[in-house]
């Protein structure tokens, strides 16, 4: 469909692996990284309204977190390294509340990943270092910010962390409460 190709995840409602048609050349490559109308076709009808950016060394893990009321859909990628992205359905009535999800993304592959509002959402970091882009459906709200403790043994995320792998997480993500049904969005 247009520039991308949209595969929907099949264990999670409304999640999404995008990858974006790259034309390359002894040049480099270039790509479309969003467009509205090829999302909307591909059934993605939201608006952006912000875009943020981090970077993060290797062994940091962030998440996994989630805004309350202002929920936001994200579009997550990795600019360059690589993560193990994760999120977790929060979503009050959903079949797959408390099911997990992951993906690594890339700027190798250059692949994203769609997240719908209702998703606790967080990221490991593979590579020496990645650099890290989403947009947003809603503005960012620190009070309104919650958050799940990263290695919830309810939720049992898989995590690829290698053996001798040091783990940088803040003490925020090292404090959010365990899973439990009264997180349901």
């Amino acid at each position: 469909m247009g520039q991308f190709k949209f595969e929907k995840c099949l264990d999670i409602e409304g999640m999404y692996i995008i990858e974006p048609e790259i034309f390359t050349d002894e040049r480099g490559y270039n790509l479309v990284s969003y467009n509205v109308k090829d999302f909307k076709e591909a059934g993605l009808d939201m608006e952006f309204v912000q875009d943020n950016y981090s970077m993060s060394k290797k062994g940091v893990l962030r998440g996994l977190h989630f805004q309350k009321t202002f929920q936001q859909g994200k579009l997550v990628r990795v600019i360059s390294g690589e993560v193990f992205d994760v999120v977790v359905d929060i979503r009050a009535g959903s079949n797959t509340y408390g099911k997990w999800f992951g993906v690594v993304l890339s700027g190798e592959k250059k692949n994203m990943l769609y997240v719908p509002k209702g998703f606790a959402h967080g990221f490991l970091v593979l590579s020496e270092t990645a650099e890290f882009s989403y947009k947003l459906t809603d503005y960012y709200h620190p009070e309104d910010e919650g958050g799940i403790l990263w290695n919830d043994q309810t939720i049992g995320i898989n995590w690829p962390i290698p053996d001798g792998m040091r783990m940088i997480i803040s003490e925020r993500d090292r404090s959010h409460p365990a899973f439990s049904q009264d997180i349901a969005l």
